[in-house]
């Protein structure tokens, strides 16, 4: 209790002595993206040089969610999973700072105040974003960096999509579900990405050092991860805009590769086909990601995301498919593990502050352990935007086990039920 008090005192100090120092009222900084509906489906940073700078600005934005769940589960009963009920989620919470520093420079950083992993609160990571170079030299290389942006931090990496429509912690306004993927490919990892966008054409090369948790220790277990993004995005009229990006991720030496991994805040839906390891003597662990897959490739690992999305008036659809590959140690072939998913939603209303829409979302992998294995979800859904920055949302989900031997607490293992939801995110 008393660590808590320090942090939460700590935490007060320095937000007002931020707030002392953050300069104007307008909180919009260049080239952010607003983390509210405006936001929505915007997918990376806009790029502009039309710069307002004018010294130096802190905005201080952050995160709270809250759900209502009422899942049930079961199993073969041959591994003795929970008892689960009906009622609230421990709420989560983010802090974000987002500073102009320069010129087309800005700092991002995010905290999490409390999450299903952690009770106390752990920097996610942050990167300083580059969209010109006057900081050195004014004018420095002015024709090339209207279209370049660079990112450089310990950071959410940039592969594929889909990670910009799921939920960070307490950041879920622009999610249009609760859940996020069954493969939920998210990582933080210390490294550089080069961007190039030029009349809707999307490039992106970046480089990592593949670790989640940073130390000097152990050297040359590890070599480098490569990622690159290659993709079209363009509005073609006031009704219609498509957007088709293709991106790889790459390690062929890392001692635990975290793509699937690399999310410490947890998954949404709590306590899952979570095994009851009171009913053999031991202490539950809980396991924080719940409802999610994990393909085990640690060792090596090659994946691949292409995402198609089409805007059509209020109609809008989202598609994910993946195919990762690699293995442990002991294994002498890779594995392959496939994720497909389609999302299908009706925005409308004033300014399409309501939106209907349903997910369906399939895995089949190549398990280390029980071999071929297939995992099947549905999510329907129902939202509301109260304002920019309150969302609402209704859920039904059902999931589904297959393949998963009388040892897993997934042998004929499925879930459903509802999940309300409220975001707040400014």
């Amino acid at each position: 209790m008393k660590a808590i008090l320090k942090n939460s005192m700590l935490a007060t100090t320095m937000l007002l002595g931020i707030t002392v120092f953050g300069q104007g009222g307008d909180r919009s900084l260049d080239n952010f993206n607003d983390v509210g509906k405006k936001g929505v489906n915007v997918f990376e940073a806009p790029k502009t040089v039309d710069y307002t700078f004018d010294g130096l600005k802190v905005r201080i934005g952050g995160a709270s969610t809250l759900q209502f769940q009422g899942v049930n589960h079961e199993n073969s009963g041959a591994v003795s999973i929970v008892d689960i009920g009906d009622n609230f989620n421990l709420a989560t919470a983010n802090l974000d700072l987002d500073v102009a520093l320069a010129k087309g420079m800005r700092m991002h950083l995010r905290t999490y105040l409390s999450s299903r992993h952690h009770n106390e609160p752990y920097v996610k990571g942050g990167y300083l974003q580059i969209d010109q170079l006057d900081f050195i030299q004014e004018g420095l290389f002015e024709d090339v960096m209207k279209y370049v942006t660079i990112k450089v931090g310990h950071m959410e990496n940039n592969y594929g999509d889909a990670h910009f429509r799921r939920t960070d912690n307490a950041f879920a306004t622009h999610n249009p579900f609760v859940g996020n993927l069954i493969m939920d490919a998210f990582t933080t990892e210390v490294g550089a990405e080069v961007y190039y966008r030029n009349n809707g054409w999307l490039a992106m090369l970046g480089a990592t050092n593949a670790k989640l948790n940073q130390s000097v220790e152990d050297p040359g277990k590890t070599k480098a991860s490569v990622m690159a993004k290659l993709g079209f995005d363009k509005q073609l009229n006031d009704d219609l805009r498509i957007r088709l990006t293709g991106s790889a991720y790459h390690n062929n030496k890392v001692a635990n590769s975290y793509l699937y991994t690399g999310d410490r805040s947890g998954a949404r839906y709590y306590s899952v086909l979570d095994e009851d390891e009171t009913a053999t003597g031991g202490i539950n662990k809980a396991d924080f990601r719940t409802g999610r897959y994990n393909p085990n490739l640690k060792n090596e690992i090659t994946a691949l995301m292409f995402n198609p999305f089409l805007k059509y008036k209020g109609f809008e659809f989202f598609g994910t498919l993946e195919s990762s590959s690699g293995k442990i140690s002991t294994e002498a072939d890779n594995r392959v593990a496939n994720q497909y998913a389609g999302e299908l939603l009706y925005r409308f209303g004033s300014n399409e502050r309501y939106y209907l829409g349903s997910r369906y979302n399939k895995v089949a992998a190549e398990d280390a352990t029980y071999g071929d294995v297939d995992i099947d979800r549905i999510q329907v859904v129902a939202g509301m935007f109260l304002t920019n920055n309150i969302l609402a949302k209704l859920e039904y989900v059902s999931q589904k086990y297959d393949g998963f031997g009388s040892t897993s607490e997934y042998e004929e293992g499925k879930f459903n039920g509802i999940m309300l939801e409220a975001a707040i995110s400014f």
